[in-house]
């Protein structure tokens, strides 16, 4: 008989491909559902910065049956994404989430050659991104030459990823400057991590912490947490650096200390005691970064925990109806605007729960190394 978690990754298969057929009519790249329909994303088309999870979702369901349906959905939204290349001035620094997920998964899943040429293609954006100061610029925006944040530790793995293909040493170089940079400027020692940072540009220097999508400056936006403990489990992957295993382990520790009792996440682990804001997106994230822990390092806590919010989502979370399009709810991409998406399904929240799942069962293709 099917366990939980293998009857809870065919829900999703059978959901997605369903709701597959809607988004290929539509021509769009679905960032989330509202009403029973896909809706594309609420800022810079094709170009933002959430547009691999869509075919990376595509590619982990291909991995598991070969399905070659899942297969041209994915190439589909491929074909939008590497259009953007030549609009390239939406394109900043998650070229590593664009990009390694969709057209770096289909070479690894198919062997593609061209699919391998734009994901080099991307690792040369984000290489060309790196400030010798010694950080990845986020954001293209005037003033913001300086800003760093959390979330790429995730995008770094494209650039290991191009220094395994190419034997060209510059790819990894960057990457771990750029870790090292976050590892001392942004984990915090309670084991929390800072969201944005502010670099002096020409100089290096550190200049203040922004407070990003979280509650307040200081606070702990629990997405970014999650970011980091997969982030730097993953620059640890590439890497073997202890030092990066031990900051994943120090926020581990520090996520694992603030999941709700019914195994959902808070937007923010410090937002007040009265405010119902959460964000499952955090909670799958977390889940993937400590069933890798676990696998690295043996802990049955990461597990055990990984479990509980993946409990935590099925049991509260999840919309298997054939009329709505996404699976997880109750997503919230920032805690003080709405407008991206607050209480809703947002599509990175059903990739990350689809991984996790995927990982329980043993098809997981780990699409980030």
């Amino acid at each position: 008989m099917p366990g939980r978690y293998e009857e809870a990754f065919r829900a999703i298969r059978e959901k997605f491909r369903r709701a597959a057929v809607p988004a290929a009519e539509t021509g769009i790249i679905p960032y989330k559902s509202e009403n029973g329909h896909w809706i594309a994303s609420p800022h810079d088309g094709n170009g933002w910065w959430t547009g691999g999870f869509w075919p990376a979702l595509m590619w982990q369901l291909y991995a598991a049956e070969k399905d070659a349906f899942f297969a041209e959905e994915a190439r589909r939204v491929e074909k939008l994404l590497t259009d953007e290349f030549r609009v390239f001035h939406h394109l900043n620094h998650d070229v590593g989430f664009m990009y390694l997920l969709s057209c770096g998964a289909d070479f690894k899943l198919t062997g593609d050659e061209q699919a391998r040429t734009d994901t080099l293609h991307a690792a040369s954006l984000l290489m060309g991104r790196f400030n010798p100061a010694g950080f990845i610029r986020a954001w293209n925006g005037p003033g913001q030459e300086g800003f760093a944040i959390i979330d790429c530790m995730m995008n770094l793995s494209l650039l290991f990823w191009a220094s395994r293909q190419t034997g060209d040493p510059r790819f990894a170089h960057v990457a771990v400057r750029h870790a090292d940079t976050t590892l001392r400027e942004f984990l915090r020692p309670d084991g929390s991590v800072s969201h944005i940072i502010e670099f002096d540009p020409e100089t290096g220097r550190r200049v203040k912490e922004h407070p990003g999508q979280g509650y307040a400056l200081g606070s702990q936006w629990s997405r970014g947490q999650a970011w980091g403990l997969y982030g730097f489990t993953l620059a640890y992957l590439n890497t073997k650096d202890g030092r990066y295993l031990d900051a994943a382990q120090r926020i581990a520790a520090n996520f694992i200390a603030h999941i709700r009792p019914d195994g959902l996440t808070d937007c923010d682990f410090c937002q007040p005691k009265d405010e119902e804001r959460l964000d499952n997106i955090a909670g799958a994230i977390a889940a993937c970064g400590l069933l890798e822990l676990h696998r690295i390092t043996g802990d049955a806590a990461c597990e055990a925990n990984a479990r509980r919010l993946i409990d935590g989502m099925l049991d509260h979370c999840c919309d298997w109806s054939p009329e709505r399009c996404g699976a997880l709810t109750r997503c919230t991409a920032s805690y003080h605007d709405d407008g991206a998406g607050r209480h809703t399904n947002i599509t990175y929240g059903d990739y990350f729960l689809t991984e996790a799942l995927a990982k329980l069962n043993g098809t997981d293709p780990m699409l980030w190394l």
